[in-house]
């Protein structure tokens, strides 16, 4: 039995990781990093420009496509919607063993859609048409525009993953999304699933800056606290809300908790422990997705053990003193959405610009 296995089965949370290649899939690759316990995938537009400007893997499809008519924006879709479904089938028989808890293969709608409420929901429509298996979940940001949407296709049915959540003030709109939703959809509920994915590591980078222009004594000594303290925050917001009568009424429908989803965790400053966003956030109904090297690192060295509500007292603390020196938590949020945001616009633009330049011919 591997950590991984030990992560799920003894404290409730499921790893999932944060990486698709085309090559993992033709090679086995991918086979293997379930038998090690991987329970999910999930996929970005940066993933996607990683894994289709540094491989020939794709450059068959891509004249295959264009050379039949498609634009090179429709053979990049085309191109996904075949790494998202071979890795669906891969993960299936995890989907089928956990009662369709976890092996779900996660899709985001085009990043440019980030402010569309309308053209959300038409592209989240369109990618669970096109792609028809029960263990896909489509990606919807938690822009203040993308909240609607989640709250549409989840009335509709589908599950949702909501990414780019950066603060508690919108982590708390996006359950009352999913609540709303849920109390939208007509008849039995136990089908739909989402995961809220609660962005970690770019948070310290972002705060960690601020404290150290701020520069005092009590400022440095918050250096790489925020961000945990602020997901074990959101932990305990979690379990709040999902209690009560109001949560109490959609269990008896079938309704299944929005488990919190770590995201971004691997640690961006290398004075930091390499597991430190995995060992300081295991609990149960909690996934954290990793890149294969936080993977292959907390295999290697991490640590299980409860942890994400050890000190919920400690964790409010931590965010207390950060305020009181001067950080404004909301405003980071704000900053690491906006910059989230461009940051996949910008790789989803990079990449169809290199797919252009292959298609015609002139190479990478």
């Amino acid at each position: 039995m591997t950590r991984l296995h030990e992560l799920h089965d003894e404290q409730g949370q499921s790893p999932w990781l944060d990486n698709l290649r085309r090559d993992w899939l033709n090679s086995g690759d991918l086979v293997r990093w379930v038998e090690r316990g991987v329970r999910g995938i999930t996929s970005n537009p940066t993933i996607f420009q990683k894994a289709m400007s540094s491989s020939d893997a794709y450059d068959a499809d891509l004249a295959r496509l264009v050379g039949a008519g498609s634009s090179v924006v429709d053979a990049y879709w085309a191109m996904v919607a075949d790494d998202i479904q071979g890795a669906l089938e891969v993960l299936a028989p995890i989907h089928e063993s956990s009662g369709g808890r976890d092996g779900f293969v996660s899709v985001e709608v085009a990043p440019a859609l980030a402010h569309d409420t309308a053209g959300t929901v038409a592209a989240a429509r369109e990618l669970t048409s096109q792609i028809t298996a029960p263990n896909l979940m489509v990606k919807i940001p938690a822009t203040a525009e993308g909240l609607p949407a989640i709250t549409t296709m989840i009335a509709e049915g589908h599950s949702i993953n909501v990414t780019l959540i950066f603060g508690l003030e919108r982590y708390e709109e996006v359950i009352d999304a999913y609540l709303a939703g849920l109390e939208a959809h007509e008849g039995d509920l136990s089908g739909i699933h989402s995961v809220a994915s609660f962005f970690v590591s770019r948070v310290d980078t972002e705060v960690d800056a601020r404290l150290e222009k701020i520069g005092t004594d009590d400022a440095l000594d918050l250096r790489g606290k925020a961000a945990v303290a602020q997901a074990q925050a959101a932990y305990t917001l979690f379990t709040e809300r999902f209690s009560g009568s109001r949560w109490d009424a959609l269990v008896a429908r079938g309704a299944n908790v929005q488990r919190p989803l770590w995201a971004s965790t691997s640690t961006k400053n290398p004075d930091y422990p390499d597991t430190l966003y995995v060992d300081s956030l295991i609990g149960p109904d909690t996934v954290n997705t990793l890149p294969d090297a936080t993977l292959e690192a907390f295999e290697d060295h991490g640590t299980v053990a409860r942890t994400v509500d050890a000190d919920p007292a400690g964790a409010q603390r931590a965010l207390d003193r950060l305020r009181d020196v001067g950080v404004d938590m909301a405003d980071v949020a704000a900053v690491l959405e906006r910059e989230g945001v461009a940051s996949f616009a910008a790789s989803f633009d990079d990449l169809i610009a290199a797919l252009t330049t292959a298609a015609s011919g002139s190479g990478r």
